[in-house]
């Protein structure tokens, strides 16, 4: 019957459809791995330049002069074959998402599409032999160093463009997630993977400052935000940097936070300060674990300055370092202009539904810039303990 023939025809259309939406996915996923391919490639050329001597360090503190500066995205701290496997696993948390935005495109397509699904398999086992061929031969020392600035800026633009493709495709899938769920990653020690709030702080006789963390990195955390204002780069930062225990500068002028937290486990930290007396209070996890007084006293936080995360900054709004870059993951950044209660930081802690959000900064996506090939993922821990 005619009906018959219709539907015979519209489901044809459909197939038809179907089919080209899964070619043109995999055209996309081989421009990809052509694009990992290439960045893997370049990144080889440089990560045996751990051993060229550093600079000093330039601008900033003093007491941080003390570490040599090497303008490469530091693969000089880390020998070349650990520099390889550490992105080895950028890759993998990158095909890992490609997965995901695979299966989100496939949810609602027919059986016949499995044999697709086996070509973009097959395609990205490809993708990890080479990863795991490439790295094999560095630790063998078959590659030599090239020009170390030219391939950094390639890294950098590779990196943020191959970034910036997967947030667009992954963007119909957080149409639906609330605005502050989301982590910021840091995979590698580097002096080109930040954040940066697009807000500033203004003047501020008391602050609050609160986040999640979590990093095994050794030695030292590095640096989960940095504030600098025009002559004065260490207006306010949080840092652990060697084997030093965590700090918070305010005008240069240093106290020692008793946190714990380097273990690979996400923690939920809060530095409350007041310009009277300079006291200031920490807390871990929801309890305080240390207090004091004299840290920068009656100096007000000054405005119109830049506020990164995962960087320390040298100058206002650059200056990197890697060796003092965070390698982990942050999320749930909130500041305010008073000192918390203890009873607001410990429902902070435990992901209440009455938990406040920054009156200063607030987390959500919408405020945060990210550059270099630091990623954004959904963030789990409040999930996981609710």
């Amino acid at each position: 019957g005619s009906g018959s023939a219709e539907e015979l025809k519209s489901t044809v259309l459909q197939l038809r459809e179907t089919v080209l939406q899964q070619k043109e996915t995999i055209m996309n996923q081989k421009e990809t791995i052509r694009e990992l391919t290439t960045k893997l490639g370049r990144c080889e050329s440089q990560s045996v330049l751990e051993g060229l001597p550093g600079e000093g360090k330039g601008g900033g503190a003093g007491r941080k002069g003390g570490f040599s500066k090497n303008t490469m995205g530091d693969l000089s701290r880390a020998p070349a074959a650990e520099t390889l496997s550490q992105l080895g696993q950028t890759l993998q948390s990158l095909k890992i998402r490609l997965e995901n935005l695979e299966q989100f495109s496939r949810m609602n397509s027919s059986s016949q599409t499995n044999n697709l699904k086996d070509i973009l398999q097959n395609k990205i086992d490809d993708l990890e032999k080479q990863v795991l061929s490439r790295v094999n031969s560095l630790e063998e020392g078959k590659f030599n160093p090239k020009n170390e600035s030219e391939e950094r800026g390639k890294i950098e633009s590779t990196l943020t463009s191959l970034h910036q493709r997967i947030s667009d495709l992954e963007k119909g899938q957080k149409d639906n997630r609330p605005p502050d769920r989301f982590q910021l990653t840091f995979p590698l020690r580097t002096n080109y993977m930040y954040a940066k709030v697009k807000k500033s702080l203004p003047e501020m006789y008391a602050f609050s400052i609160c986040m999640w963390l979590k990093s095994n990195a050794s030695p030292g955390m590095g640096t989960p935000f940095s504030y600098a204002v025009p002559g004065q780069a260490n207006e306010l930062v949080l840092i652990e940097w060697g084997n030093n225990p965590m700090e918070i500068l305010i005008n240069d002028k240093v106290a020692k936070l008793p946190f714990v937290i380097n273990d690979g486990k996400w923690h939920h930290i809060c530095v409350t300060w007041t310009t009277r007396d300079g006291v200031w209070e920490a807390y871990q996890d929801g309890t305080q674990t240390g207090n004091g007084e004299n840290l920068a006293p009656y100096h007000p936080i000054k405005p119109q300055g830049v506020l990164v995360l995962g960087q320390e900054q040298d100058t206002l709004g650059g200056g990197f370092d890697a060796t003092q870059a965070f390698v982990g993951e942050l999320a749930h950044f909130n500041v305010w202009d008073r000192k918390l209660s203890p009873g607001e930081v410990y429902g902070l802690a435990t992901c209440s539904s009455k938990a406040l959000a920054g009156n200063v900064i607030a987390w959500a996506e919408a405020n945060i810039d990210i550059y270099g090939g630091a990623t954004k993922w959904t963030f789990e821990a409040c999930r996981q303990l609710n």
